[in-house]
């Protein structure tokens, strides 16, 4: 599994959507842009959600990302992992149970996760 030690995933579906609900508050609260999120679970084993979202700028991906990490650790008990701070073109916060992207939003477009991560059409 793709989880650091510090996050193990919970069996808990309510541990899960409170989480999950955590992290979309944050996101809102912080004027993110177009956010989405991706239900992964028994589609892959790496998390039950995958949130994307964008900020106008760096610094607004990196507030936003730190924020959230803060949010999880106080309200979860939880330390998420966090990759891409320095630069916050693309910021990676590894939840567990839930993994969120932050990109500016010509990152956000070059990689385009969104249809990368679709599962529309598969059975």
């Amino acid at each position: 599994m793709a989880t650091s030690p510090n996050m193990q995933r919970s069996n808990d579906a309510d541990s899960v959507e409170a989480l999950h609900r955590l992290v979309l508050t944050s996101l809102e609260d912080d004027q993110a842009v177009e956010t989405v999120s991706i239900p992964l679970a028994g589609k892959s084993s790496i998390a039950d959600y995958m949130v994307i979202a964008s900020g106008r700028s760096t610094r607004q991906v990196a507030s936003m990302a730190m924020k959230l990490a803060d949010k999880i650790k106080a309200e979860q008990g939880r330390t998420p992992r966090v990759e891409g701070l320095p630069a916050a073109d693309w910021v990676l916060i590894d939840a567990g149970d839930v993994i969120v992207h932050l990109f500016r939003p010509e990152v956000r477009s070059f990689y385009n996760l969104e249809r990368m991560w679709s599962f529309e059409g598969q059975a």
